[in-house]
């Protein structure tokens, strides 16, 4: 198998898929964040289903994300280890944008095919893990935002199936836009005021 670190081929070769939401995600995702929850016994402090999949009839690439929190990095090495036991690959190429963060990959050897997990680990408390909780959160409450998400994700998709580096990085403005919003603490009555009479506040909408 060519899963190995260093090695992007491993992750990036499969074809951008976005499809109509499957009731199915969420219990994929409970029966692998039990399965985490048995290999990462005494390291695992918090595990969440992120990412598109995570928001009930958001359409999406049908990959489980899954976010886990560990108390620190200082005993990575072992945690690497644990997870390969149960399928998952490190792939340190991932963290180039955030290295807050520890990604993993599972999924089948065929490079043509689509992972079928991604794990994302950071350390409790970290503002990876409140960013992504928060934009997963915000998509929920907020279904014109999420509307405006999966038709960018499908024009991308159509753009760019066979480059799913640039797919990703061209979600990059509005996920931070979310996040931010999202994070933001809430306007205080004379900011809504303001806001009101300059027109301001509309959020952030697609456009072609």
């Amino acid at each position: 198998m060519n899963g190995q670190p260093g090695n992007a081929l491993w992750y990036r070769a499969a074809r951008v898929q976005v499809q109509m939401y499957d009731p199915s995600w969420p219990e994929r995702y409970a029966e692998e964040a039990e399965l985490l929850t048995r290999a990462l016994a005494g390291s695992l402090l918090a595990v969440e289903h992120v990412g598109s999949t995570a928001v009930p009839g958001l359409a999406a690439k049908p990959v489980i994300d899954i976010l886990a929190a560990v108390q620190d990095f200082n005993e990575f090495p072992a945690l690497v280890e644990r997870l390969q036991k149960i399928g998952y690959t490190y792939t340190p190429e991932s963290e180039a944008d955030d290295p807050s963060r520890r990604v993993f990959r599972k999924g089948p050897e065929d490079l043509t095919r689509l992972r079928t997990h991604h794990l994302h680990v950071t350390e409790q408390g970290s503002d990876y893990w409140r960013r992504l909780v928060a934009f997963r959160d915000h998509l929920r409450a907020n279904p014109e935002d999420a509307a405006s998400y999966v038709t960018l994700k499908r024009e991308l998709a159509a753009r760019h199936a066979a480059d799913p580096g640039r797919y990703t990085r061209d979600k990059r403005d509005f996920v931070r836009e979310i996040e931010r919003r999202a994070t933001s603490p809430p306007p205080s009555p004379g900011q809504m005021s303001r806001a009101a009479a300059t027109g301001r506040g509309q959020g952030w909408r697609h456009r072609k």
